[in-house]
């Protein structure tokens, strides 16, 4: 039976962060559109607020219920915990708490409020990389890596993605000219 669950926790996982990677690039495309004239905004933004909220509830929100549901569940079953599991946890509970972050940006954005600029959002993006980063080499290096490794390459993964970002922004800037 754990195999079955683990499966599914699996499984739910994927899904969940598929949603989170992708409503934010819909979020940035979201926010550009505004930036459009009419009636060109309002028919990329009525399309947009279509794909936004069917994916939001129709995936990535049943996704992070199910992965809450099936990784207790889990960890039920193992009957203990150790210390990488309790590191593990604390990135997950940072998870929720930026997919929470992701539903506040939802529900502006569903009212017409854009409070963040496609830059800042596609940083935000980036998030979810570094939990995703964490929480996979927690669950499958675990007593392979020091603890003072992990963090090291967790902020060198932070120093690559957001030089990634910039080099982005020069050359799009560039092309735009």
């Amino acid at each position: 039976m754990y195999l079955y669950v683990k499966a599914l926790h699996i499984i739910f996982v994927v899904t969940w962060f598929s949603g989170m990677f992708y409503i934010v690039r819909l979020f940035i495309y979201n926010a550009e559109a505004n930036d459009k004239s009419d009636p060109e905004r309002t028919i990329l933004q009525q399309q947009l607020s279509v794909m936004i909220r069917r994916l939001w509830y129709g995936i990535t929100w049943p996704s992070a219920i199910l992965t809450l549901i099936f990784g207790p569940w889990m960890w039920y079953m193992l009957g203990s915990i150790d210390n990488w599991l309790a590191i593990k946890l604390g990135f997950v509970v940072g998870l929720y708490l930026y997919h929470l972050s992701l539903h506040v940006i939802f529900k502006q954005q569903m009212a017409g409020v854009f409070r963040f600029s496609s830059g800042k959002l596609r940083i935000w993006n980036e998030v979810a990389t570094i939990f995703l980063v964490a929480i996979v080499m927690l669950a499958t290096v675990k007593h392979g890596i020091s603890v003072v490794w992990g963090l090291g390459g967790l902020v060198l993964l932070v120093i690559v993605l957001m030089s990634a970002i910039k080099i982005y922004k020069s050359i799009r800037t560039k092309n735009e000219r």
